[in-house]
């Protein structure tokens, strides 16, 4: 397979000794690398791993970044970026123990300061003075964009000593000053990476129609020794759980007891021997990095797992994996996940992450996913957006992070499982697989309320009441208990299904396809000509025999009987959804009800309770439900 795809990118490529046509984006690589002296493929690769040389329409990454080189200028990116995504969750999500008033919740997360923005992000501003290119047009010219970049790594390779040189073996250095890390790690991570896109190749055609081919060059092996010259730090790898293929940093979040029978930021346990752990749960930050790390080093906060950087990829750890954060807003999800902070913010104008990032986050999942034998499916790997609210009255107030704009198709191409057709056009069950590139629905209120949103890449689909695109969107009565309709609005996850979610098929009616959705019919433009979605094969659940319709829950918890004393019976509280006769959801986690009773800080006390009520998670709506087993029946077709 690997020789077919080195001879397939081969024959994509231009004919030896071709040049590429005047005013395209290949061109532009060929004009800057000659001019700089920098080997071609090394700049076209770098390029890659910034942004898979797209443009974004001259709009600044989450981390203030650039243009397909991703130079950054976050004291003009982030100026004006919004600070908080929609919701207002108990983070933990667990009545037994009261919501506290945390006090970094009610601090004003403010833009950085430039002046004290370290030198990764702010690296447009060297490449205008290297250049003598205006910043303005290095933010909004592809080519000039691609020209500071060259500048960049040319003077990388000034600053380590070495001499330009037509071998790309030779720049690996400059490559790891390139990335903007200040640890040794992390830069030589991100070489790792940008060599290994040069050994494999890549082709894409980007957002502005350019076809970019970078041939493939697999015998490459750089000089990995230049970067010993960049003089980073090391960072503190401590308890660290990640796999060698990324760098990851200890930066640990407190366990602390802070009064009046308060503790934060996490609870104690030990996974997987107490519970299992079953579901990974992504989540984009809201704020800057610093202000990241700064809020889950805070007692008074909450906390996750890990946080992943934007720009480079870089990760840091902040609890072991045996602990429990709070991070999901669900208690029984929190007890059975590991949580993941992207640097990011969901309604930034034209939100979009690094490649660095995407691939440091996949091989992460991956060695998560491979460690407690976790499924690489949308019902195991789950956004923020895409876990249930406990009870009727926290499913308003979810997050809905990382939302419309985080690449799903991409995201599990990298994870090794990419969306691909499990069965034929008049399956029983379809998986949501739009073009994510060309797939540009109308989203409001990103920058201020009822606003349209800068057109932007997406991996969600909208879903109506009949086969029409006039027809209204289909209600969500547990968002709006009053009945009002769902909006276009980029936080309202009323009316959308998301890349790699998997729906029973309700009805087809030519380029429309109707979904089983929350209790309702729920229909997707899905042209044969450019689909959204792909047939797929699933088990589903539908009603047993005799029964009407069966409640739905946001949580898996035991029965009563199950609860030994001392211990509060927790509710098990229905959604106000219901699943009726004939309709049918594809099933998911099968799962005896537990519950991780940790109320308090002192951990003697903390027990897990398990039952014999055996729950199975359906793909429901846009976020995952449970419903009993002993209320359903499977279906296997």
């Amino acid at each position: 397979m690997a020789a077919a795809l080195l001879l397939s990118l081969a024959a994509a490529g231009p004919p030896a000794g071709a040049k590429p046509a005047a005013g395209s984006l290949q061109q532009d690589f060929t004009a800057a690398a000659s001019e700089y002296g920098v080997p071609e493929s090394v700049l076209l690769a770098v390029s890659y791993l910034q942004s898979r040389w797209d443009g974004h329409g001259g709009a600044p990454s989450v981390t203030g970044g650039y243009g397909p080189m991703h130079l950054t200028d976050a004291a003009t990116a982030l100026a004006e970026a919004p600070h908080h995504s929609h919701g207002a969750e108990d983070a933990r999500g667990d009545n037994s123990r009261p919501h506290q008033a945390h006090r970094a919740e009610r601090e004003a997360v403010k833009a950085p300061d430039a002046s004290a923005l370290p030198p990764r992000l702010r690296t447009l501003a060297r490449a205008a003075a290297l250049t003598g290119t205006p910043s303005e047009r290095l933010r909004t010219s592809p080519a000039a964009n691609i020209r500071g970049g060259a500048a960049l790594l040319a003077d990388a390779q000034r600053r380590l000593g070495q001499d330009p040189s037509t071998d790309p073996a030779d720049w690996y250095g400059a490559v790891a000053r390139f990335s903007g890390a200040d640890d040794t790690a992390t830069a030589t991570a991100y070489a790792d990476d940008v060599y290994e896109v040069i050994r494999s190749g890549q082709r894409r055609t980007t957002d502005t129609g350019d076809r970019v081919v970078l041939l493939a060059d697999a015998a490459l092996r750089p000089d990995r020794a230049t970067a010993a010259r960049l003089g980073l730090r090391t960072v503190d790898a401590g308890l660290t759980e990640c796999p060698p293929t990324v760098a990851c940093e200890w930066i640990p979040a407190p366990y602390e007891e802070f009064g009046e029978g308060d503790y934060g930021n996490h609870d104690k346990a030990d996974r997987p021997a107490s519970q299992s752990i079953d579901y990974i749960v992504i989540h984009d930050t809201e704020a800057s990095w610093d202000t990241t790390l700064r809020l889950v080093q805070d007692p008074t906060y909450v906390s996750w797992q890990y946080s992943l950087r934007s720009s480079d990829g870089h990760i840091a750890q902040h609890l072991r994996l045996r602990d429990v954060g709070w991070h999901a807003g669900n208690w029984f999800v929190n007890a059975k996940s590991v949580g993941l902070e992207h640097e990011g913010f969901l309604v930034s104008p034209d939100a979009w992450y690094t490649e660095a990032m995407y691939r440091s986050s996949a091989r992460l999942v991956r060695y998560l996913a491979q460690r407690y034998g976790i499924p690489l499916d949308r019902q195991h790997i789950i956004g923020h957006d895409n876990v249930p609210g406990t009870v009727p009255s926290t499913v308003p107030g979810m997050h809905t992070d990382p939302g419309p704009y985080w690449d799903w198709a991409h995201y599990f191409a990298l994870l090794g499982r990419p969306f691909i057709p499990s069965a034929g056009p008049g399956s029983a069950v379809v998986t949501i697989r739009p073009d994510y590139v060309a797939h540009q629905p109308p989203y409001t209120s990103c920058a201020k309320p009822g606003d349209s949103c800068v057109p932007h890449g997406s991996g969600a689909v909208r879903l109506h009441t009949g086969p029409d695109a006039s027809a209204p969107l289909v209600k969500d009565i547990g968002l709006r208990p009053g009945g009002e309709a769902s909006t276009t609005g980029v936080n309202d996850t009323g009316a959308r299904a998301s890349t790699g979610q998997r729906y029973a098929v309700a009805e087809r009616r030519g380029d429309w396809t109707a979904i089983w959705y929350l209790g309702q019919k729920a229909w997707f433009h899905n042209p044969s000509r450019q689909p959204t979605a792909v047939g797929a094969w699933a088990s589903m659940v539908t009603p047993r025999e005799g029964l009407a319709e069966v409640p739905v829950y946001g949580r898996a918890y035991p029965e009563a009987s199950a609860y030994p004393a001392g211990v509060p019976v927790q509710a098990v509280t229905p959604l106000p959804y219901r699943l009726l006769a004939g309709q049918r959801y594809v099933a998911g986690e099968r799962t005896a009800g537990e519950y991780y009773y940790a109320p308090v800080y002192d951990t003697s006390g903390h027990t897990v309770v398990r039952g014999k009520e055996v729950y199975h998670e359906i793909q429901f709506g846009h976020r995952v439900a449970f419903v009993k087993a002993a209320d359903v029946r499977v279906l296997t077709r």
